[in-house]
Parts: C-alpha cells; sequence; structure tokens
C-alpha cells in the first residue's frame, strides 16, 4: 500500500492511494497540473486513476475536479447531499460520471466506506479504505465522534486532522466569526484533540499523517510537537508521525 498527500491545508487537499493494484484519489482541492505532476513522481499516470472520492463540497477540496474529470475516466464518488451541493456550484460536471455512496462501495478488491463527519458542509464524510490493509482518511472535523473513531481503529495508514493551535488561532487576525466557526463543533480539529484522540485508540494506527494544517494558526513544528507530547504522556516514544504539507507532497 502507498499512500501519499499531495496536498493539505486551506488551500486545497487531495490524497492519492494504491493499494491491490487499484488507485483512488481522495477529493481534488488543487489544479489538475499539481495532481498530474505530483503522480508522476510516483510513476501513475493520471488515466490509471480507477476512482475519485470526494468528502465534501467546500473548495479546497473539489476547485479542481471539474478539470481532472476531462483527463481522467474515473467515476466520482460522493454522498447525495455533496453531490447536489456541488451540482449547485460553478463548475459543470457531467452528471453520468457522477455516483453517490451513502454506506460502502466495490472499488476493483477494495471496499471503500463513507463515515459521517461533524463538518459544516452538505453531507460531509471520511474515508475508510480496505483490502488486504486498511487507510482512513479524516479530516474537517468538527469533534471525534464514535463513528469516526472506529474507523481510525487500526489503521495501516492514517490521515487526520491537525488545523489549528488554540492559542494562535484566539490570538490570530481571524475576525471572531470565524474563529467561533473554527472552534466550533462543525468546524476543525484543534492539534491537542488531535493528539487526545490518537492516544485513545484500543488499536493505534501503523502510521499517521497529520493534515489540513492552517497556515495562519498552525506551524508542523507545533502540530507534531503537541501529538508527539500526547503519546509520550501514555509511554509512547517512538511514533510513526509525518505531516502533511500545503505545497509538498508527503508520502507513508
Amino acid at each position: 500500500m502507498r499512500v501519499s498527500v499531495l496536498a493539505s491545508g486551506s488551500k486545497g487537499n487531495s490524497v492519492f492511494i494504491e493499494m491491490d493494484d487499484t488507485r483512488l484519489l481522495v477529493d481534488a482541492g488543487v489544479g489538475v497540473r499539481r495532481i498530474e505532476r505530483e503522480l508522476a513522481e510516483l510513476s501513475v499516470p493520471l488515466e490509471s486513476l480507477d476512482a475519485v472520492f470526494v468528502t465534501h463540497e467546500h473548495s479546497d477540496h473539489v476547485k479542481g475536479l471539474a478539470t481532472l474529470l476531462r483527463h481522467t475516466d474515473a467515476p466520482v464518488y460522493a454522498r447525495p447531499g455533496t453531490l447536489r451541493a456541488m451540482a449547485a456550484g460553478a463548475d459543470v460536471m457531467p452528471e453520468e460520471r457522477l455516483f453517490a455512496v451513502h454506506d460502502a462501495v466495490e472499488v476493483g478488491p477494495l471496499r471503500v466506506s463513507a463515515f459521517d463527519i461533524p463538518h459544516d458542509a452538505a453531507d460531509p464524510v471520511g474515508y475508510e479504505i480496505a483490502g488486504s490493509r486498511k487507510c482512513t482518511v479524516a479530516t474537517d472535523l468538527g469533534y471525534v465522534t464514535d463513528t469516526v473513531r472506529s474507523a481510525m481503529e487500526g489503521a495501516d495508514v492514517l490521515v487526520f486532522e491537525a488545523n489549528h493551535d488554540r492559542q494562535m488561532l484566539r490570538q490570530g487576525p481571524y475576525p471572531w466569526p470565524l474563529k467561533q466557526r473554527i472552534l466550533g463543533n462543525r468546524g476543525h480539529l484543534a492539534n491537542d484533540e488531535a493528539g487526545r484522540a490518537l492516544t485513545s485508540l484500543k488499536s493505534r494506527p501503523k502510521k499517521i499523517i497529520l493534515a489540513h494544517l492552517s497556515e495562519t494558526n498552525n506551524r508542523p513544528s507545533i502540530a507534531e510537537e503537541t501529538v508527539s507530547r500526547a503519546f509520550a504522556e501514555i509511554g509512547v516514544t517512538s511514533l510513526p508521525l509525518a505531516v502533511a504539507l500545503q505545497d509538498e507532497m508527503v508520502t507513508a
């Protein structure tokens, strides 16, 4: 299995997952040239994608999708509410390429399960991709529900949100209504919340990629230090932890 976060942050998000000879993309929130270039670094042609999964309709997750569909025949899966919200947007996408996923779909030998996440979008989800191994993508979380925690358990690779440092957010330049939105239970997950959620798991992931970091209210070093400290408090000092970046691909 290979998991590469092509881009992660408020400017755009996309994750590539290759497992059991099947190639998936979760979100296309950056331009197709960026996606194509970074897949080429992995020796993966864009046209070899087997499916694209969308977590929710916010622009940092879908703004490259319409153009992407002109370069690949891959079907696109999302929750019905997300499909309706995308249809109401400015970018027109061919309906025959869009498919609703309610609980799970099979893509070749892989089973891709959508699970509800608390976020201020139409019908947002994370994805659990299971085959010979397991990858879970869970970002854009106001908080970690039991459903989300269950999807995280025992993942071989977990892509998980650590969006902001609370103090940086509170003291930062954002207007108060936006700060309230981010801090709310349908906003984004703070570094310390990510640490607590990860250390609460009964079966910890083999590899963790912290994702969707705010460029204004976080730093990779702060996110990594905060989560590592949470693990150190329970006696775990050797941690397979990476941090996804906005402008650089990170592979687990």
